[in-house]
């Protein structure tokens, strides 16, 4: 028995006890065969009702109930998949709790879409065309759209998986600044190419495209230079490197803290809590002074004593002052760092300090100026000396 005689094209093949039996060399069903044997399940599916048969509408009702039940499920085992981080970081917490909705809804349309267009392929469905058509693009461009808000929500897990590997658990200037950096880059390329994705979804012709950016590419250039320029004043200050993130700068009469670097500006936290942003593109032509770099804080308070206060204790006192600076831990360039009577006025005595402290930020020099301030009242109550205070000496002249 051979295979032309076996119109079926089932092989004969013998068992142990020498009779044949046959191989089935069917090949599976198609995601279309499925979806027809799906259609016909249903009671009564070839009746047609606006323009569908009543198959095709109970297969559509179930595919919009997996997708509910899909995006439930995502919603709820995907942050349990990143206990670790999450725990670990606020951020990554608040990102992939914020972010699990929108895979979820990726995940449903990408079914959606897929189910779709193997309906649509399929001889048991009957549908509207115009349905047929746009159902399987718009469930594509909704995976498409939600997998890009996946994305750039994720972005900021960045910071949460360099403070995860973070030794000392405290991000520098230089981390802050990097991590700014990568997820800019980051969004930049994750809406770049999910909108060439989503023109590919709504059967826009690519290669027409990209031919058409170079008649209008110089239009665009010429719309787009600022822009441009932004984006090499970013590259400008991460090669460089002018300031950081967490570093006090002067730029163009704006002065305040540096909180992000973007790949189109830089914002500034100004004294007054304002937000500065600067184009990136001001960067790379004007003067910058970045308070973050001193290698020292110069302290140069006058301190006013009663005109009445006896001069010995005076010079007591200006040598004790003398003796605080050059002993605090944090002063350098002793040499240069005095405390002298410097006037003296019609209503008091004047003791200039000059003061150079090794500390590395804003918050450790406040620190040193209490300590300092707080030493010198000590002092001058233990001299028996007066601070000068205008309303007690016209009081004392009245009298």
């Amino acid at each position: 028995m051979d295979r032309l005689s076996n119109p079926n094209g089932n092989v004969p093949l013998g068992d142990d006890s020498g009779n044949l039996t046959e191989r089935n060399d069917e090949p599976p069903p198609t995601k279309s065969q499925c979806m027809d044997k799906f259609v016909e399940m249903v009671p009564n599916w070839s009746e047609e009702l606006l323009g569908f048969n009543q198959g095709t509408l109970a297969v559509l009702i179930g595919l919009i109930l997996l997708v509910f039940i899909t995006r439930l499920i995502a919603v709820m085992t995907i942050p349990n998949m990143f206990n670790n981080l999450c725990d670990k970081s606020p951020v990554a917490e608040i990102a992939i709790h914020g972010s699990s909705k929108a895979l979820g809804t990726a995940v449903g349309a990408g079914i959606m879409w897929r189910s779709a267009l193997a309906l649509a392929d399929g001889s048991a469905a009957v549908m509207p065309s115009t349905v047929e058509f746009w159902l399987p693009s718009i469930a594509q461009v909704v995976m498409l759209i939600a997998i890009i808000a996946w994305a750039l929500r994720l972005t900021v897990c960045v910071q949460a998986v360099v403070e995860y590997w973070d030794d000392d658990d405290e991000l520098d200037g230089a981390e802050r600044t990097l991590i700014g950096a990568v997820e800019s880059v980051m969004r930049f390329c994750i809406v770049v190419f999910g909108s060439i994705f989503i023109a590919d979804a709504l059967n826009f012709d690519l290669t027409t495209m990209v031919a058409g950016l170079g008649i209008t590419g110089l239009a665009l250039a010429l719309a787009a230079k600022d822009s441009i320029a932004n984006v090499f004043g970013a590259v400008t200050v991460l090669l460089d490197r002018p300031f950081r993130v967490g570093d006090w700068v002067l730029i163009s009469g704006s002065e305040g803290e540096v909180i992000n670097i973007s790949l189109r500006t830089t914002l500034l936290r100004t004294s007054l809590d304002t937000v500065v942003t600067i184009p990136n593109a001001n960067l790379t032509n004007k003067p910058i002074e970045n308070f973050g770099k001193r290698r020292w804080r110069r302290y140069q308070p006058v301190i006013s004593l009663d005109l009445d206060s006896d001069p010995d204790a005076v010079q007591n006192f200006t040598s004790g002052v003398g003796d605080l600076i050059r002993t605090d831990e944090n002063t350098m360039k002793e040499d240069a760092s005095w405390a002298k009577v410097s006037a003296i006025s019609k209503d008091s005595i004047e003791i200039s300090c000059n003061i150079y402290w090794d500390v590395n930020g804003g918050a450790d020099e406040r620190d040193a100026r209490q300590l300092f301030l707080l030493n010198v009242a000590r002092l001058a109550k233990e001299n028996g000396i007066a601070f000068y205070e205008p309303r007690v000496r016209n009081q004392r002249t009245l009298n």
